[in-house]
């Protein structure tokens, strides 16, 4: 096997993703394997878009979402076009992941003063509590 191309079984080892994964990413046309009768072969280009593949589903990115950052990748470019929309998409998804953030220590405040309310009821006399 050339070193320029990796099997199906290579790519799960070295990205850490099953086959149905790149199946499936290669269904939703976002990785173009090149096919040998049954065989999956994957170059260069389809390590580097299954890096980014990962990386935006980590960030919470959607599948078109990455789809259209994809497609503005220029060849050969600059990609000062595919590099601002990602700093776009990027911001929207950081303020939405913050606002999330902050949701979310709010809640987790509130279960603590919960959880410690509930534990000082179970450490009090049933008798103190009815005439507390």
């Amino acid at each position: 096997m050339s070193e320029e191309l990796m099997t199906i079984r290579q790519m799960c080892d070295a990205y850490e993703v099953t086959p149905r994964t790149l199946r499936f990413y290669e269904a939703r046309e976002l990785i173009f394997p090149e096919r040998r009768g049954q065989h999956r072969l994957y170059d260069r280009r389809d390590r580097a878009r299954l890096t980014l593949i990962l990386r935006g589903k980590r960030f919470g990115f959607s599948l078109e979402q990455i789809r259209q950052l994809l497609e503005l990748y220029e060849p050969g470019g600059t990609n000062r076009t595919q590099i601002a929309r990602t700093i776009e998409v990027g911001r929207a998804r950081l303020a939405d992941m913050e606002r999330q953030h902050a949701e979310l220590s709010e809640a987790i405040a509130d279960l603590r003063l919960h959880i410690s309310d509930a534990e000082y009821r179970l450490s009090v006399p049933s008798h103190e509590q009815s005439t507390g």
